[in-house]
């Protein structure tokens, strides 16, 4: 066929096609160079998160050394010869069971007559560890005016309590500790058969019970229930009924909430040295001198469930099945990321010299 008839049947000249088929493929070619291209640099921001999170890792604890050591680190904010009548902070640790909390608290009742502050236990007897509203009310009444402890750490397994929705303007400070869903659950399913090292003698409320987790899981047992997951995030979701519902997607997104807007520090069990290194420059009034004393005494303040097993593989895909442990892993990822910008904005600040602000045209000059 001529090229003639060729633009008669098409409408158009050959050398018009040529053109239309030439673009085409380069344009195709554009694509699929763009294509490996993203790729390339999906692979390369990962890279970038890893070498940044090592260079945290690695960087936090040396940048940190003279914070321990420096005196005025810890006057700027808490003047022991000026301002102790405004020295009345209340830290409230609300632990998760089967994180690091007795670990950590006894470091904090060690730190306690180092660096000058109460450290109060809170027992509470219900079950559920949960406060009536009236209850609430008590307590926070009692911790804010009990003025001859303060400066003070309170701890104890409860749910989180928003003062604010009592009327009090001056909160504490809230901080706490999670652990990987699953390892935090098995941990305390072994520990109330098997107990510690920390009271080896002391009879658990299941002892006698040698059960492994996966025979447990196998059978569908009550206390290997993905039900029984559910822990920290009702911990941190607060004292709704709402929030011990198993598997709620409103507790969950509550946890998160009160989380970002009301915890200063929420560590990691797993990168618990990383946790004491952050609340010495968070909190050098409380917790100067946290990371020397915790290494100087690792064996002895690190507690340990006398006997666990590591799970079968099937175990583990049966309870990471379930909605209740995505959700509890959700909200740990979500701490884990709050905790790695903590750390990283933290390890920023020490390494640029100086601070951010200056007080200037202070009057009266009494002041």
């Amino acid at each position: 066929m001529s090229p003639s008839l060729w633009t008669q049947v098409l409408g158009v000249s050959v050398r018009t096609w040529a053109c239309v088929v030439i673009s085409l493929l380069f344009c195709f070619r554009v694509y699929r160079n763009f294509g490996c291209l993203k790729q390339e640099l999906e692979i390369l921001a990962d890279s970038h998160v890893k070498l940044q999170q090592t260079f945290v890792n690695s960087k936090l604890k040396s940048s940190l050394v003279s914070i321990s050591s420096d005196e005025s680190a810890d006057n700027i904010y808490w003047s022991k010869k000026g301002a102790k009548a405004r020295d009345d902070a209340i830290i409230l640790y609300n632990r998760v069971p089967k994180t690091g909390s007795t670990s950590f608290a006894r470091l904090t009742l060690d730190l306690c007559t180092i660096n000058g502050f109460s450290s109060i236990y809170v027992n509470i007897s219900h079950c559920e560890r949960v406060l009536s509203l009236a209850n609430q009310m008590k307590f926070i009444t009692n911790i804010t005016n009990w003025d001859e402890a303060k400066p003070a750490v309170y701890h104890g397994h409860m749910p989180f309590i928003d003062f604010t929705r009592f009327g009090i303007k001056k909160r504490p400070i809230y901080i706490n500790l999670i652990r990987e869903p699953l390892d935090r659950f098995m941990s305390y399913y072994y520990f109330l058969r098997f107990g510690d090292d920390f009271r080896p003698d002391k009879i658990r409320r299941r002892s006698g019970n040698n059960e492994t987790f996966d025979e447990c899981v196998a059978r569908g047992g009550r206390s290997c229930r993905p039900e029984k997951l559910w822990l920290q995030v009702p911990y941190f979701c607060g004292h709704h009924p709402a929030c011990r519902r198993a598997g709620s997607e409103w507790a969950l997104e509550e946890a998160k909430r009160n989380l970002f807007h009301h915890y200063l520090v929420v560590g990691i069990t797993e990168d618990f040295l990383s946790f004491l290194s952050v609340l010495e420059v968070a909190l050098p009034r409380f917790y100067r001198g946290a990371t020397a004393l915790f290494e100087k005494g690792r064996n002895t303040q690190l507690r340990k469930t006398s006997k666990k097993l590591p799970p079968l593989p099937e175990t583990v895909k049966k309870i990471k099945e379930s909605n209740i442990y995505r959700l509890e892993r959700k909200f740990y990822d979500f701490a884990v990321e709050q905790f790695r910008i903590i750390k990283y904005e933290i390890l920023n600040d020490r390494l640029k010299e100086g601070d951010k602000f200056l007080f200037q045209n202070i009057e009266p000059k009494t002041v």
